[in-house]
């Protein structure tokens, strides 16, 4: 992976020069781990990554607590350790070479104290925002990426098909999260890669609620969203289970979300503008006329976090391009009475073909 980290910043450093960028600052950790292969959560210490244009140097300051590991998984030789006792801006200004006009940094991730700190750095210069540039570096992935991204999927698959076994009468929605996350650890996941989501009944209408202590009854819907990290790489799945038996209208709604669901994927193809993916999964549901119960996007992208770029909905007239990874999550959910999401993830390979990395069955299952 050295190599593209190296081919990924040498990018950056490019498009940065292009833009008359002099130094571009990087904090987000997600956006750090992508360009120097250093994964961690700072918590509220200081972590940026300095690019300095004018003499081709990385600067990269990390909480001292942190610094024997991100030499070895850095790919950046100049770490700046920095301790709890020392102020961070100091040792930045005392670094870097303060005489510049444009300074980059990701807009939606520093904070106003951040920038305060910075004073020295920044007094005269212009900001430039570089978000939308590793925005785009990010959203194509490479085939590197997708093996890591694979191996998450398999993982939360394997806790799929266990999970679902250990499912009983009585059950809180909280004590089967509690099954879900141990097999997750079991099965190899470094973590979760956003929270459990488990809804019963007709809690399952509430496309992101919070379990509970409902306990599941014969008859409830029991939708399940979960992934997992693995190798700094998420997997999001979505299935929707039956307890026990399933009525005529569950298996009406669960039918139409999957042939929704189908479509979707169907409609996929590098060259189409991405509203079409989710126009082609809204109409199925909005010709049984249920479009009423499906208000949100289609789909989001993921891979070193679980939301990121592209965004799947009905306005994007952005280009499919070969790389995309991202979901397809169509679902109907009726307050009070309970909902149906089946999601998937697909990518656009370099021949511009669609391959599905989830492999879960999707027919209606009666647990």
């Amino acid at each position: 992976m050295k190599k593209e980290y190296e081919q990924r910043l040498d990018e950056l450093t490019t498009y940065l020069k292009k833009e008359k960028v002099d130094i571009a600052m990087i904090t987000y950790p997600p956006n750090v781990f992508y360009y120097t292969g250093f994964n961690t959560d700072p918590h509220e210490r200081f972590l940026a990554l300095m690019i300095d244009t004018r003499s081709d140097q990385y600067f990269f300051f990390v909480p001292e607590l942190d610094a024997e590991i991100a030499k070895n998984d850095s790919i950046i030789e100049t770490i700046i350790p920095i301790s709890d006792a020392q102020d961070p801006f100091d040792i930045v200004n005392q670094t870097i070479n303060t005489n510049l006009a444009v300074f980059g940094m990701e807009k939606k991730a520093v904070s106003v104290f951040r920038l305060e700190g910075l004073e020295n750095i920044i007094s005269n210069a212009t900001l430039f925002d570089i978000q939308p540039q590793i925005n785009v570096q990010r959203m194509k992935k490479s085939e590197k990426e997708i093996e890591f991204a694979q191996d998450a999927v398999d993982i939360i698959e394997r806790v799929m098909k266990e999970g679902i076994k250990k499912v009983e009468i009585g059950m809180t929605e909280l004590e089967f999260i509690a099954e879900l996350e141990y097999l997750m650890r079991k099965f190899g996941a470094d973590s979760p890669s956003f929270t459990t989501l488990v809804l019963s009944g007709e809690k399952a209408a509430l496309p992101h609620g919070s379990p509970g202590e409902r306990t599941f009854q014969k008859g409830d819907f029991l939708l399940i969203d979960m992934g997992v990290m693995k190798n700094g790489y998420c997997s999001d799945i979505t299935r929707t289970f039956i307890i026990g038996e399933a009525s005529e209208k569950q298996r009406e709604i669960y039918n139409i979300v999957l042939a929704s669901n189908e479509a979707g994927i169907n409609a996929i193809k590098a060259g189409k503008q991405m509203k079409e993916f989710d126009i082609a999964a809204r109409n199925v549901i909005q010709e049984a006329d249920y479009g009423d119960f499906f208000h949100n996007r289609v789909g989001h992208g993921l891979g070193v976090e679980v939301h990121e770029e592209p965004s799947v909905h009905m306005t994007n007239e952005s280009i499919a391009e070969s790389g995309l990874l991202f979901t397809i999550e169509p679902g109907i959910y009726i307050p009070g009475y309970g909902g149906v999401r089946i999601e998937d993830e697909v990518y656009i390979n370099k021949e511009g073909q669609t391959e599905v990395l989830t492999s879960f069955p999707k027919q209606l299952q009666i647990i």
